[in-house]
């Protein structure tokens, strides 16, 4: 139609200066009348070309969302995720590697300083008709079964989730907080890494739900990891968290937990064991029921933790029985204390679903952090079969996807008098 508005603009310019020249010849109109006739039959056909192009434009359009709408949507940030165009189909493709180097300040025990790589993991995960699935394996553990970690599916049940398959049973807060997160490079003694050595990922179901500022997990699982012996052993764990405090920039946690291990025909010896001046250093016994004797170990834990603005604090408290198969259980308490302050700004997150604290989040500049650890674990029935570490840190993020750690850690052994350092420096990527 704007075409047609040209043309009767043109029109009445050349009407006009017809009339200042009367003395214009006929053949001289008839021509004019000739351009303008050619001029109107152009703009038509103009207007015929655009209409047909708005046609073609729209009918691409179409065709483009239609497109859209039935392609798999394919997200690159942070790693690689596929999902399908209905949303019934998710997978995601991830990983971690943390490359460590150790150097000992060596006392009674003999320490071997070196380098490996504490973990290698690539991770699978997704959803299928509304299961979620996870595989992960630490290829740093070794080959099979024995790199396995988490293996299971999961789905919404009751207003929470269900969980089938190998997974960490849900007991003490700093076990369940993800390795690419926790504050120090291992995990205290009120963990896999004393108090349930070997015992970190075990077969079984779990049910959780959470809200804003709660959740509630409960486990039964046997006494098995992925490559442990077929056994009848069975073991529960139970725990709680709530944090009456939760905005933006402050949290404050309290939870509590409860385990079980039953022993029974062909499971292997329940031990807490301390690797008192870090990982690859000096170890201690602390406890033990053996498979054989069919006794159980009972264990209970109180959790405060707290984030406000760049300060953190956690800290844990267990008691746990072992039994024995002549004379009294053996009680083992252990409790650790950490904390860290971010020097340049930075804040822990606080996720109420799991009850625990992420990393600060990076943006545009990495973010320096200062960190310190009291641990200390204790065998109340044996006379001086007691260990402690002191730890010292500074945590690097240069990216959210990158971090350097270093600790040094002041170990002492009561049992024999022993009292080793370790030096110890990570590079950790995650994705």
């Amino acid at each position: 139609m704007r075409h047609s508005y040209l043309a009767v603009a043109l029109a009445a310019a050349l009407g006009t200066t017809a009339s200042f020249d009367a003395a214009a010849d006929n053949a001289g109109l008839a021509e004019l009348k000739a351009q303008l006739a050619a001029l109107q039959a152009k703009v038509a056909e103009l207007e015929t070309r655009t209409d047909a192009q708005s046609d073609i434009n729209v009918g691409t359009q179409q065709s483009l969302e239609s497109i859209a709408a039935s392609a798999p949507k394919v997200e690159t940030k942070g790693g690689l995720k596929v999902t399908s165009a209905d949303k019934k189909f998710e997978v995601s493709l991830g990983g971690r590697i943390h490359f460590d180097a150790y150097a000992f300040d060596r006392d009674l025990a003999a320490s071997t300083g070196t380098s490996e790589f504490r973990r290698a993991r690539l991770t699978l995960a997704g959803k299928a008709y509304g299961w979620d699935y996870k595989v992960e394996q630490d290829f740093a553990a070794g080959t099979n079964l024995d790199g396995l970690r988490d293996l299971y599916i999961s789905t919404g049940f009751l207003g929470g989730k269900a969980t089938i398959g190998h997974f960490k049973p849900y007991r003490s807060m700093e076990e369940l907080t993800s390795s690419n997160e926790i504050l120090m490079m291992e995990r205290p003694f009120a963990s896999a890494t004393g108090l349930f050595s070997g015992r970190q990922f075990q077969q079984g179901v779990g049910y959780q739900r959470a809200g804003d500022n709660y959740s509630a997990g409960f486990t039964v699982f046997n006494l098995r990891g992925a490559a442990g012996a077929r056994n009848e052993g069975m073991g529960v764990a139970g725990r709680v968290t709530f944090a009456p405090i939760n905005t933006d920039d402050s949290t404050l946690h309290f939870g509590g937990w409860a385990s079980q291990e039953n022993n029974n025909q062909g499971s292997a010896d329940l031990a807490a064991t301390a690797n008192y001046a870090g990982r690859r250093g000096p170890a201690q016994a602390i406890a033990i029921t053996t498979g054989a004797s069919r006794n159980t170990v009972t264990a209970y834990g109180l959790e405060a933790a707290g984030s406000f603005g760049p300060l953190f604090f956690q800290g844990e408290y267990v008691n746990a029985t072992f039994g024995q198969p002549a004379g009294a259980d053996q009680d083992v308490a252990t409790w650790y204390l950490q904390g860290s302050w971010l020097l340049n700004g930075g804040h822990k997150a606080y996720k109420p679903a799991t009850g625990v604290f992420a990393s600060p989040k990076v943006a545009g500049k990495g973010l320096w952090e200062l960190t310190a650890r009291y641990d200390t674990i204790e065998n109340k029935d044996i006379a001086n079969r007691e260990a402690t570490s002191v730890i010292l840190g500074v945590n690097y993020y240069v990216n959210p996807n990158l971090r350097f750690m270093f600790n040094y850690t002041q170990g002492d052994n009561e049992f024999t008098g022993d009292e080793t350092g370790q030096y110890a420096l990570r590079t950790q990527f995650s994705w």
